[in-house]
């Protein structure tokens, strides 16, 4: 990966054969889509200006797949109200991308991958937009700029126009949207049913009939210039692996990485990710030098949490401080890199003997933040055995009880819980039997499930409706479970590495790389 250096500017890459002909295969493609017309320009308009960006697309083993030059419009001089309006667009949660290979595993259900070549190029642009001519391009006749017909990489509208084209032949085929998230779509047709999920111009599809899912790749097609990427192995740096017992995700690519980069691949490593008892928020060590560096580091962590449950504390802990890290900040995020290089590999098993029955457990640390003195919220979500949801957050208020504190990451959860149940159900999975729920405070439990209001609850009333109305409606059953088997004690505290370890075995966490 480090042998192929990446030009960042057109004098750099024009002395390239390989990137001379990305460009004019770029070129050609963007010609041959009608994306743009030589025109003089307006009195009164202004062109916006282009660049190209270089990337070296790679295969999940590291080897090189191609040299891509992409055509970027600077949308940042775009003017709001006269060549843009919405941009709105919405992508996949990543929530959604697991529940969607887990019922598509539970089911025994193939899984495929298709994206789009050029994707942005495809959307119809409304606004009158005009650019100036590519570097190294020139247009037939000289003085004359290129109005975009199309949408163009770079635009601020492009990712908004893109998704209406692919939603509009989607729902012309016959798929339907569905509102619990609005990238995913759902076809039945009698016995038939087929599921595609939209990140970008990617796009992962299932379903039970084989020939189904090969008529409508044929029908896509014909729309748009598709890459059939045949069964789904690497989708966003996730890497899949599947066999009879079920779907394993990691990101061990893109954990060695983030070990490379901080050069820790010849360290000792560390046994769990953060030190018991920490005082990070309370730090007073010098600032660093280059804060770019730590951000960098702590944003790439909290994608690698996409299949690592087990760093969603740490990760929670070390976004607070991106605006002004210091020493112990860093030498914290350090340790967690230290973490990753003894299980480079880990991921999240999607189990194939899975009842698609979804549970969840619930914690809180009350007061933990010594700064603001707010509460920590902690939830963990199963389907069946699989892993699906988790999360750790900072409560928006102040809890004057660790019942109080309990009982808003109760409402935090139940909240996950219902909009995990409708999507299951856009998927074609009823939910009929209540879900359950875990939680180790016997106090907030016994609010849930009694109508009891005194000056202690009375200021989280609205919270005790919604909790106890799902209750009492059977969709929510509680059950108390002691606080040294609450699985969702990992996402609000740092633990010690025989209770971090004993978690680790619970949440579903596994290691194929590791040496058996």
């Amino acid at each position: 990966v480090t042998a192929n250096l990446e030009p960042q500017t057109f004098s750099q890459a024009v002395k390239d054969e390989r990137w001379r002909l990305a460009m004019q295969e770029e070129i050609r493609a963007l010609d041959n889509n009608g994306t743009w017309t030589f025109e003089t320009l307006p009195q009164g308009k202004k062109a916006i200006g282009c660049k190209w960006v270089y990337k070296i697309k790679y295969y999940s083993d590291g080897s090189v797949e191609r040299y891509k030059a992409r055509l970027v419009i600077l949308g940042n001089n775009q003017t709001e109200g006269l060549d843009y309006n919405e941009t709105f667009a919405p992508v996949a949660k990543m929530v959604t991308v697991r529940v969607f290979l887990a019922v598509a595993v539970a089911k025994q259900w193939e899984l495929h991958q298709m994206d789009v070549h050029n994707a942005f190029l495809h959307g119809d642009l409304e606004e009158e937009v005009y650019m100036k001519p590519p570097p190294g391009f020139h247009p037939p006749t000289s003085g004359h700029v290129c109005r975009l017909r199309k949408s163009l990489y770079g635009l601020r509208q492009a990712p908004r126009c893109w998704f209406s084209k692919l939603a509009g032949a989607l729902k012309r085929y016959g798929f339907e949207q569905s509102y619990a998230d609005y990238s995913l779509f759902t076809l039945h047709k009698g016995s038939i049913q087929v599921n595609v999920l939209i990140y970008v111009d990617d796009l992962i599809i299932s379903g039970n009939n084989n020939t189904a899912i090969q008529t409508f790749k044929q029908y896509l097609n014909t729309c748009f210039h598709m890459k059939d990427l045949g069964t789904l192995k690497y989708f966003l740096g996730i890497e899949v692996a599947r066999s009879p017992t079920g779907l394993f995700l990691c990101q061990r690519k893109y954990a060695l990485d983030i070990i490379s980069e901080a050069g820790l691949l010849g360290a000792k490593p560390a046994g769990f990710p953060l030190e018991q008892n920490h005082q990070l928020p309370l730090a007073n060590g010098p600032p660093i030098s280059d804060p770019e560096r730590y951000r960098r580091l702590v944003g790439r962590l909290i994608y690698l949490s996409v299949t690592r449950p087990e760093l969603s504390y740490c990760v929670h802990i070390l976004a607070q401080f991106m605006h002004s890290p210091r020493q112990e900040h860093w030498d914290a995020a350090l340790r967690v890199v230290r973490y990753l290089k003894g299980n480079p590999g880990q991921g999240i098993l999607l189990r194939a003997d899975c009842d698609l029955q979804l549970s969840a457990w619930c914690d809180s640390d009350w007061a933990g933040c010594p700064l603001t003195r707010r509460s920590l919220t902690g939830w963990f979500v199963l389907l069946g055995h699989s892993p699906i949801s988790w999360k750790t957050k900072k409560q928006h208020t102040v809890s004057r009880s660790s019942a109080e504190a309990e009982y808003r990451s109760m409402a935090a959860a139940i909240c996950e819980l219902k909009w995990l149940k409708a999507l299951l159900i856009s998927l074609g999975v009823a939910h009929a039997l209540p879900m359950k729920l875990y939680c180790d405070s016997q106090a907030a439990l016994h609010i849930a499930a009694n109508p009891v209001f005194h000056e202690r609850t009375k200021h989280i009333e609205i919270d005790c409706h919604f909790v106890r109305d799902e209750v009492m409606s059977g969709n929510i059953t509680t059950q108390y479970v002691s606080s040294h088997t609450q699985l969702a004690d990992i996402f609000t505290k740092s633990l010690g590495k025989k209770q971090f370890d004993y978690f680790l075995r619970k949440l579903g966490i596994h290691d194929l790389h590791a040496p058996t």
